[in-house]
């Protein structure tokens, strides 16, 4: 039996080697909560939450209330927390708390204590490597044309041997758009699935006369066209292109029948235990599930070990890791090689933690302050 003797908590900045451009704004990189619970017999254990604010509330009454607890039982009754929030705040993609983190880092106790990989701990491994989307958008300085971004493209194959992609429109004019997913389609070719995300970009009369214009591309998955799912059931009287959105109303898609997708992180989901639970009744509910992209070293390290052993998340996941610059890990960034990642075969999650690393992605973050991802300026909503 061990117990929890301290968790730490910092805010850090990671940013992408160049800021991509999307509907609600611009996005630099990605501003999150670094955790690190350390038992009573000295063993570490790893976590992040996808908000910076949670590291005050880790270093303040809440992370001292868990000080003490038995880890196992804190485990588990932090795994029974509730469902995620169906409500989300515009665009912003769905947070959970601070708890999430010290979840994941029992977890990572838990497998470090029994010396096996988190995914032996989680359930039968169905699957080794683990698959995730190529992603492309506007980048200023770097593909800032439709041909550029199929040109970018055609060069991850060659280089990469990327099966799948995954970008942003509604960035450009609907005209625009059309002329990008097209000469994307010619550089990847007939059969690589290929998903694009609006981010609730345009309007709905401007999301029918584009779902009309996109049926000839053969799009695996539109992602958010319209706002709302009382939208997209309008949209799918007219067009039977699959719909995936961040909003984890499960109730409600299952009950309309859109979106097909809902698209997640661990912390919307509370952690390693709410994420698997809730993975199984999107499969319940012939929803399917993947993960959102622009997490640091650890929650993708979670990530995997999750997909490793849940039967229903076959479906590649969103990926920014080729484009992340920077990482707290000493492992560092692990871009896919043809779509796929291995699962870490360390103990528990199998990353460790660089204090180098650590200190230069805090003190970016007291620099530059909190990466703000929908003011830079907002775009035109098409």
């Amino acid at each position: 039996m061990s117990s929890v003797a301290r968790i730490e908590a910092w805010p850090v900045n990671v940013p992408l080697e160049a800021t991509y451009l999307m509907a609600p704004g611009v996005y630099p990189g990605m501003s999150r909560t670094v955790v690190r619970v350390t038992t009573a017999d000295g063993v570490v254990g790893l976590g992040e939450t996808p908000s910076v604010a949670d590291a005050e509330l880790l270093a303040g009454e809440l992370g001292v209330a868990l000080v003490g607890r038995d880890t196992a039982a804190l485990r588990e009754e932090l795994g029974l927390a509730a469902e995620p929030a169906a409500r989300r705040p515009g665009a912003a993609v769905v947070t959970r708390g601070a708890a999430g983190g010290v979840e994941i880092a029992l977890w990572d106790i838990a497998a470090r204590e029994a010396g096996v990989p988190l995914c032996r701990l989680l359930g039968e491994v169905v699957r080794e490597e683990i698959p995730f989307t190529e992603y492309f958008a506007p980048r200023p300085g770097r593909e800032e044309s439709p041909a550029a971004v199929a040109d970018y493209c055609a060069r991850m194959i060659a280089e990469h041997g990327s099966p799948a992609f995954e970008g942003k429109v509604g960035v450009w004019a609907p005209e625009q758009d059309l002329e990008l997913v097209r000469l994307v389609r010619e550089a990847i070719g007939p059969n690589r699935p290929l998903r694009l995300d609006a981010n609730m970009g345009w309007s709905l009369e401007t999301a029918r006369t584009m779902l009309a214009a996109l049926a000839e591309y053969d799009i695996a998955s539109l992602e958010e066209p319209v706002a709302s799912f009382a939208e997209l059931a309008e949209l799918r009287r007219t067009s039977a292109i699959p719909f995936s959105s961040h909003t984890p109303d499960l109730a409600k898609a299952a009950a309309l029948g859109v979106p097909d997708a809902l698209v997640l992180g661990l912390g919307a989901c509370g952690g390693v235990t709410g994420t698997l639970r809730f993975a199984e009744r999107c499969a319940a509910a012939g929803v399917a599930f993947w993960f959102y992209s622009g997490d640091l070293g650890i929650t993708t390290a979670a990530q995997l070990h999750l997909t490793a052993v849940a039967p229903s998340l076959h479906r590649p996941s969103q990926s920014l890791l080729r484009w992340t610059a920077d990482d707290v890990t000493a492992e560092g960034v692990r871009a896919p090689s043809r779509g796929v990642l291995g699962v870490p075969e360390g103990p528990g999650l199998g990353v460790t933690l660089d204090e180098r690393a650590l200190a230069r992605c805090v003190e970016r973050y007291a620099r530059e302050g909190e990466y703000n991802l929908y003011t830079a300026p907002p775009l035109p909503r098409y």
